[in-house]
């Protein structure tokens, strides 16, 4: 393990099950960083110092290039976090690709290993035409990932309000394309999200299926311009209501056989607003293939299309993990203060970046809302500067001495 100001890093690799490198190879370890986004599966990138006869050719290059690789080709890596007594696992993936410069002109030759979390393993088989008979969607993912389980992989599934049981004697489903593919499809089918969590312990991840949820216990505040109490290096928020649109779908009235339009709020129990001033909707969305779905199931994927045109606040900013306390994660609520009236209150950390040298441990975020000013205001703070009138609420002119 290497230390430094109470942070320990370990680095495990293996093909199926990792296992703990040597001192002599993390010791040319020079930088790790590690992406979590919404939307999209984790990645992350090592780097090494290369030298000649360096054990890096064997644990990473050699099985890369063997005559008879594995099948299917996987390399795995788990990189933990130990900080002030507390472990937390980074990520738990496998290799996609390695890079080498041979360096020159004064740089040192460098090793750089880069992949993506285990979703990608679930990416390597095409299993088209696997039958699920009698098995609605929320039953079909935990049949998909029970193959997965040596890797540690534990399902968590929530299940859909649009259970659906197809009649064997009518339909069958059959699997098109990889786990991977399919499970996406199957979200999507009820507006829902899939990714795969690393830990809590070394070698086990979970596999999430279920609605984007935005609310929940939020992580410690990142304070800014507070003196002793600040604790990010940067933080700069932006403000722009032309994302903001209105998504309408059409679902088909099976006695007129009429399209009937349905506009789709985006504050929703899974949404709420986490500003109180909302920017109205300056675009409209019509939805494409849902009207052969019935209307609640248009009406839930309509839902997670408003989510995804709702935000109109954002912020990007940095941290050090030692000063922050802890490790900031994505998909999470996160509090902000002293950035003033307008963008204090409460986030949803969209993605963080965790990059990692030695004597240095940061983070790189960026946090996004859908309005400014926070809604646990009270009234008359949230009022502050404004006065009544017929059409609401207006800006007050100040008096002139």
């Amino acid at each position: 393990m290497l230390s430094n100001q109470r942070v320990y890093v370990t680095l495990m690799v293996g093909t199926a099950v990792a296992v703990p490198i040597s001192k002599e190879i993390l010791d040319l370890l020079i930088g790790i960083e590690v992406k979590t986004e919404t939307g999209s599966a984790s990645g992350f990138q090592l780097t090494f110092a290369l030298e000649k006869n360096s054990p890096l050719q064997t644990l990473f290059l050699l099985p890369s290039s063997s005559p008879i690789p594995l099948i299917p080709p996987m390399v795995r890596v788990i990189i933990v976090v130990t900080i002030n007594g507390f472990q937390e696992v980074l990520m738990d993936g496998v290799i996609t690709n390695i890079d080498v410069d041979p360096g020159g002109n004064g740089r040192n030759a460098t090793l750089t290993v880069t992949g993506e979390d285990l979703s990608r393993v679930m990416d390597y088989i095409d299993f088209s035409g696997f039958p699920f008979p009698a098995m609605p969607e929320e039953a079909r993912v935990p049949v998909m990932l029970a193959k997965y389980g040596p890797l540690g992989i534990v399902p968590k599934v929530i299940p859909s309000v649009l259970i659906n049981v197809p009649l064997p004697t009518e339909q069958i489903p059959q699997q098109r394309g990889t786990d991977l593919a399919y499970i996406k499809s199957l979200a999507e089918q009820v507006g829902y999200v899939f990714y795969i969590s690393p830990g809590p312990l070394p070698g086990q991840s979970f596999a999430y299926w279920g609605p984007e949820i935005k609310f929940g216990v939020p992580q410690p505040f990142l304070n800014v311009d507070m003196d002793a109490h600040t604790n990010v290096d940067s933080l700069s928020f932006s403000f722009d209501s032309t994302p903001r649109t209105l998504p309408v779908i059409f679902t088909l009235n099976p006695e007129t056989k009429a399209l009937l339009p349905i506009p789709i709020p985006d504050i929703t129990p899974l949404n709420p607003p986490l500003g109180a001033l909302n920017p109205l909707p300056t675009k409209i969305k019509y939805g494409e293939e849902v009207s052969k779905y019935s209307p609640v199931k248009a009406a839930a994927i309509g839902l997670a299309q408003a989510s995804q045109f709702a935000e109109s606040v954002s912020a990007t900013g940095s941290l050090q993990v030692q000063r922050y306390g802890r490790f900031l994660k994505a998909r999470q609520l996160v509090g902000v203060r002293g950035a003033g009236t307008a963008f204090d209150g409460l986030y949803y950390t969209q993605s963080v970046t965790t990059s990692l040298k030695r004597g240095e441990l940061t983070q790189s975020f960026k946090l996004t809302r859908n309005g400014i000013i926070p809604n646990d205001l009270r009234r008359d703070e949230l009022t502050q500067g404004f006065k009544p009138n017929r059409s609401g609420l207006v800006p007050e002119i100040p008096k002139i001495p």
